[in-house]
């Protein structure tokens, strides 16, 4: 089967987001121990975008920024140098004490010391989206948009942010918009909004036609009973995630696409990469297969971006997951967060094992 998009559009893939920035050591060295760091722009959602950007399907952000702030002008000038238009409003930034942007504090281990990251989050700008500061039927009616994706992440930022998700949901139903929802379960932000949350999570999923999960996020935010997640040989459980998927499936009807990744950590420099797609009745699985790893961060947004651009351009569903595996696959050589492919080719090459020089 294939999805059905809009051909009216003047946007391949919507993004909301919280930007922020990363701040990672040197040469893999544990933060705490560490006086030289790299700075980049990052988000979730953003870098699930960047596969499409930079293989030319026109993107757009929607998010929000401090007003006056360096750290915001950096994050313009970076989605801009990723192809991607941006919207949002500037906001004040109150005072010392008021707005500014995400932290993400991370080094990237190595070897048998595994990575740690610290979210550095108070006072965040982002949580103060909301649909009042966005013209969503201009966006969705006017100008037109074939996918939205959506992560679980902004969903449970705030209140206002789990609203704002609602909103852009419920646009893109109104104008014939696709909807594609990662649950990007994170438990920090779950914490005294349990109940809360799984209303306005299921509600979003209802309204998907692309669901998208790690082994524990189906269970954790839509309360679909799975297998265990972690731990070693993922190969073997794979039919338990199937039926993971199918209960999912029953539970949300309108999807037709559901997709999840396998890791298993071999260390901090390798990792064993998998991933299930069901689309209708059929299912496409990559068993975990051993990949390098300069940085794991990013890899499962480089899937979800590979999965989206293939489903964008109309291949074959065969194809879905060998070009996200492979775009995960990337992300993990790159010191960004997000996927920079130089082409298609170069994915696919990745996806045959084939790493040798082209000249």
């Amino acid at each position: 089967m294939t999805i059905e998009l809009r051909d009216d559009c003047a946007y391949a893939l919507l993004v909301p987001t919280s930007m922020g920035v990363r701040l990672t050591p040197e040469n893999g060295q544990p933060f705490h121990c560490s006086d030289t760091f790299r700075i980049q722009v990052t988000s979730a959602e953003s870098n699930v975008a960047s596969v499409a950007s930079y293989l030319g399907l026109p993107v757009k952000v929607l998010t929000a920024f401090v007003k006056g702030s360096p750290v915001s002008r950096m994050i313009k000038d970076n989605l801009a140098a990723r192809h991607m238009d941006y919207e949002g409003p500037d906001v004040e930034q109150g005072g010392p004490w008021g707005y500014r942007h995400q932290f993400n504090l991370a080094d990237s281990g190595r070897g048998s010391r595994g990575p740690r990251v610290q979210n550095d989050r108070a006072g965040e700008v982002g949580r103060s989206l909301n649909a009042k500061d966005f013209d969503l039927d201009r966006i969705f009616g006017e100008e037109g948009v074939q996918v939205v994706h959506l992560s679980g992440l902004v969903g449970a930022l705030s209140s206002e942010t789990s609203a704002f998700c609602l909103d852009i949901a419920r646009a893109a139903k109104k104008y014939g918009t696709r909807v594609s929802f990662d649950l990007n379960h994170r438990a920090s932000f779950w914490e005294g909004r349990e109940q809360e949350l799984h209303e306005i999570f299921k509600e979003i999923a209802g309204m998907s036609d692309i669901l998208i999960g790690n082994e524990e996020d189906f269970q954790l935010c839509l309360q679909i009973e799975g297998p265990e997640a972690g731990g070693k040989d993922l190969a073997a459980k794979i039919e338990g995630f199937k039926a993971m998927i199918d209960r999912v499936k029953t539970a949300y009807p309108n999807a037709s696409v559901f997709a999840t990744t396998l890791r298993e950590v071999v260390n901090a420099d390798c990792h064993r990469w998998g991933g299930i797609v069901a689309e209708g009745d059929s299912w496409h699985v990559v068993e975990p297969r051993e990949i390098g790893v300069l940085d794991r961060i990013g890899g499962g947004d480089g899937f979800v971006g590979g999965l989206l651009y293939a489903i964008l351009r109309g291949w074959s569903p065969e194809k879905w997951i060998p070009f996200g595996w492979a775009s995960g696959a990337l992300v993990t050589t790159l010191l960004t967060d997000y996927a920079q492919p130089a082409d298609e080719d170069q994915v696919w090459s990745i996806w045959e094992g084939n790493a040798r020089v082209r000249r």
